[in-house]
């Protein structure tokens, strides 16, 4: 079966995508879980029996409820150091009161990575560490169903009410008497009512910020917030304060419902914050503690075959011994300094125990599905390898090779390796103790995935079998041999290994940014010095000598497979045409476009900080954000919006180009609408709204632009291969996504859209075109922009600079299709628009080279799949690694997010190919 270059890039991605996915389902853990909640309300363990004939306990229930009443404020984004130290008597000078006056208990708690609402909202409700993919899911937030300290209280018969941000409504559906959930609330009072049963007051943070102001890290300004408790019970503390102990964010759940008299949540990995409880009588607070390890060695057990083994499960059994002879003691009548030594010291073994068990819990969560990961890395591998040795095939002038599907499907070792595969899945399957996704699809589902594992592998092998018989034959023509590469050539190949490379390190994923800064750079040192060659060098060339040469590279046309080497283009083929391009001013304007292209790279990253190491330093679009600086955003986003109009309007229809004259407008209403930027003639304050008329009137001329251009393509690809047609329409479909990025970008970042728009016209025009580089190079090029401007919009690969409102544009409430699709497109543009306008560049090249989109395509799937396959062999070796979920897990996700967009992207490649089909059928 004969394939295109693109159709065959596009099939090895979709593959590739399945291997990423499987392999993501694999790495991201699901977290330990006990039953179902329906069946978490039983009866509470009694005490341990004491030893002896006819010696038994008379306390088999919990002890009364500590607190009639529980009010928690939850302040988002509360760092500890806002509430402890000297920032405290700035920020919450009543709070430091509070906390001074001694009637209270304060402590530090720990978050764990994602520092994002919804996911640390599960982790203080319930106790247990909500797995990292809970990230994707924040912005639904949708029911919470696991046993949790709400519905336990509304089982109870306790009454709720809530005021607060809607994502607690929509955690907990139908649990609150009565709930307003707005974006913020005002408690004017405290008081107690009784002084028997006195309510506590609870004032904690889901998670901290960094210095610039985000979230969903891990650093310590991130993850470490205040938790105080402040009631009337609590002894008055005499002495000097002392620095709150670090707790776990996990500790509240448990501590909540033992002050209250409930259950403890099934899902718990939380221990009791003692001093809570430290009032209360020695036994009661043994009973606590109690109720506390029971609860964690029976998850423990439903989630560990060994669990006997464990050390927190044999300490837990001591204490339990421990507190049974206690108990002896005290039903004996013994009241002396010994019990109450003995209570201390039992005390001391159970929250060793609750320590030890909540940290084996804990650490299951970091529990790999390596079966599932083993498979999605090997197919992944295998799509990289088909890729790389499909390079001079799928690079030729014809761009099209011969798959050969029958000798690897029906050969002896096809089936072999499917018969094998199939017994190492029945084996790991029935053995494996741990649950393993793969393994719970269907038989069907598994045995086609160990087939595609057993063809890819069958093709490979075919192809190395090539390589081998081609390297046998004797070459046609000595020129090819002794052709070398250009210096793009060989900056293009350093600069894809070294950043393949520095993936392996965390402060080169932190910093990656800088990599892709470094490489466009030296990109436009290198375009500098070809063109300087083009235009003055290669004028001393001797013609006879040029022509001589010229032709015999013709002769070996039909021999010449390899696209990417192009020192015959940039040396010695452009004498011809570098007398025309130098004449008049042109030939200036193209020697300073290298430097003009630094300038402007100069300026946009000042406009957004972005990384870890400078994050915090102050940029352009802080200051451009700041409120006293509105007229100076409005003045830039309007300079930017003609500017856009200006760069974008050029090759589009009339009627496309009043529609984005009146979008652009439409960006701006929007804008001003939701109070981000303002007229001219508007003074003073104005109602902020949230902008819904004025951006779905943007969504109408977007959707107007792109059926326009979809309209054009259809018509070049079915009635007629009108190449004119085509481009026409491929410009309006780019001119509408870039109207669509128009309206998603923040105002401070429209001048990112400007410059991209601006450096890819000054490219075409002053640089490609000129000095003629081939598919490869200048599909390269357009990935190296894309991966820079990624970074230029402020993105980095932590998840906190994720613009999750761009979801919301136009929306009245969260819709998910949309919502997903406008947060990936707003996060990718960059990307996006580089990749698309590598299409309509490609596509007016067809009368030079016919296979140049399958060629684009083809390095593109390359230039995708490389980092992602040596990525995710890094990511598996580094697993356990410091700093595996706050660097190097983010950073997975966003190439897993990659790879789904640059399949899509392949498969539009694909389908505008048709000139090229038609060519060959010819």
């Amino acid at each position: 079966m004969r394939l295109r270059s693109g159709v065959f890039a596009a099939s090895c991605l979709l593959v590739e995508v399945l291997g990423v996915a499987l392999f993501l389902r694999g790495f991201f853990p699901v977290p330990v879980r006990s039953l179902p909640r329906r069946e978490a309300r039983g009866g509470f363990p009694a005490e341990p029996a004491p030893p002896g004939p006819g010696m038994v306990s008379n306390w088999t229930e919990i002890p009364p409820p500590l607190f009639k009443k529980v009010v928690i404020v939850l302040i988002d984004a509360l760092r500890d150091d806002f509430v402890f130290g000297s920032k405290g008597e700035q920020f919450m000078p009543y709070t430091k009161q509070v906390i001074e006056k001694g009637t209270s208990y304060s402590f530090v708690a720990e978050a764990k990575p994602p520092t994002v609402t919804m996911p640390r909202i599960k982790a203080l409700m319930t106790g247990s560490i909500p797995g990292f993919i809970d990230v994707i899911v924040n912005l639904n937030s949708p029911a919470l169903l696991d046993d949790n300290l709400i519905w336990q209280a509304k089982t109870a018969g306790k009454r709720i009410i809530f005021y607060g941000d809607d994502t607690w409504v929509k955690l907990f559906p139908k649990h609150f008497v009565e709930y307003d959930g707005t974006t913020s609330f005002f408690v004017s009072d405290f008081t107690e009512e009784e002084a028997s049963f006195p309510s506590l007051l609870v004032v904690c943070g889901d998670h901290g910020m960094s210095e610039t102001g985000s979230h969903g890290g891990s650093s310590a300004g991130e993850v470490h917030t205040p938790l105080l408790f402040i009631s009337s019970a609590f002894e008055k503390r005499s002495g000097p304060l002392t620095h709150p102990e670090l707790v776990q964010q996990t500790d509240l759940a448990s501590t909540l419902a033992v002050g209250l008299g409930l259950p403890i949540s099934r899902n718990s990995v939380g221990n009791l914050i003692l001093p809570v409880v430290g009032g209360k009588t020695m036994r009661e607070q043994l009973r606590f503690v109690h109720l506390n390890g029971f609860q964690l060695s029976r998850l423990l057990q439903e989630n560990t075959p060994a669990y006997e083994k464990d050390p927190g499960y044999e300490h837990f059994k001591i204490a339990e011994k421990s507190h049974a002879n206690w108990i002896k003691l005290y039903l004996e009548g013994n009241n002396s300094e010994i019990l109450l030594n003995l209570g201390k010291k039992v005390l001391k073994q159970y929250l060793e125990a609750l320590r030890t068990l909540s940290s084996s819990l804990s650490k299951q969560v970091a529990q790999y599905d390596m079966y599932s990961m083993m498979v999605g890395t090997v197919i992944i591998m295998e799509v990289l390898l088909l890729l790389l040795l499909s390079i001079p095939k799928a690079l030729s002038s014809r761009a099209e090779f011969e798959v050969p599907l029958s000798p690897p499907l029906f050969s002896l070792l096809f089936y072999l390796v499917c018969l094998m595969l199939c017994a190492v899945h029945v084996i790991v399957c029935t053995s494996s103790e741990s649950l393993c996704y793969f393994c719970s699809v269907s038989w069907f589902t598994a045995v086609g995935v160990m087939m595609l594992i057993s063809a890819l592998m069958c093709g490979i092998l075919s192809a190395i079998a090539k390589i081998f018989d081609n390297s046998r034959l004797p070459v046609k023509n000595p020129v090819l041999s002794s052709s070398s590469w250009s210096e793009i050539d060989v900056l293009i190949l350093a600069g894809t290994v070294g950043h393949v490379l520095s993936l392996g390190a965390s402060s080169f994923v932190e910093e990656e940014h800088q990599t892709w800064y470094f490489l466009i750079n030296t990109l436009c040192l290198v375009l500098c010095q070809e063109l300087c060659k083009n235009n003055f060098l290669l004028k001393e060339y001797d013609p006879q000598h040029s022509t001589t040469v010229k032709q015999n590279f013709g002769e070996a046309s039909e021999y010449k497979n390899i696209d990417i080497p192009a020192a015959d283009n940039s040396k010695l083929g452009k004498t011809t045409t570098s007398d025309e391009f130098s004449r008049g001013s042109d030939k200036w304007v193209s020697l300073a476009s290298p430097w003009i292209i630094l300038i402007c790279c100069r300026l946009l990253r000042s406009l957004n900080q972005t990384g870890v190491q400078w994050a915090h330093r102050p940029d352009f679009g802080h200051w451009l954000t700041s409120s006293e600086h509105k007229s100076e955003l409005s003045f830039l986003a309007a300079v930017s919006l003609l500017m856009i109009f200006f760069l974008v309007q050029r090759r589009c229809s009339l009627v496309s180009k009043i529609a984005m004259a009146l979008g652009l407008l439409g960006v701006y209403s929007y804008r001003a609408a939701i109070g981000n930027v303002i007229f001219p003639w508007q003074h003073g304050s104005k109602d902020i709204s949230k902008g819904i008329t004025e951006a779905r009137f943007v969504y109408i001329f977007v959707l107007g632009i792109v059926f326009s251009g979809t309209k054009d393509l259809l018509k070049s690809q079915v009635i007629s291969s009108d190449s004119g047609t085509k481009s026409t329409g491929l410009r309006e479909v780019y001119s509408g996504l870039v109207l669509l990025a128009a309206l998603l970008f923040r105002p401070h970042n429209l001048p990112v859209l400007v410059f991209c728009l601006l450096i890819q016209t000054m490219m075409t025009k002053y640089i490609w075109r000129p000095l003629k580089f081939n598919a490869a190079q200048i599909t390269v090029m357009h990935y190296w922009f894309g991966q820079a401007f990624f970074y230029f919009q402020g993105n980095s690969n932590g998840i906190a600079t994720v613009d999750v409102s761009a979801g919301f544009v136009g929306l009245e409430s969260y819709v998910e299709i949309p919502a997903i699709f406008l947060t990936a497109f707003a996060t990718y543009a960059g990307p996006l628009l580089w990749a698309f306008h590598l299409l309509c560049y490609l596509s007016s090249e067809v009368s030079r080279n016919s296979a140049a989109v399958g060629h684009g395509c083809f390095c593109y799937a390359l230039m995708r799949s490389l980092p992602v396959a040596v990525y995710i062999v890094l990511v598996t070796g580094l697993r356990y690694h410091l700093f595996i979920w706050s660097v190097f897990s983010p950073k997975l996700l966003y190439e897993g997010v990659h790879v789904f967009i640059t399949a899509a992207i392949c498969l539009f490649f694909t389908a505008m190919d048709h000139n090229h089909s038609h060519k060959v059928q010819d």
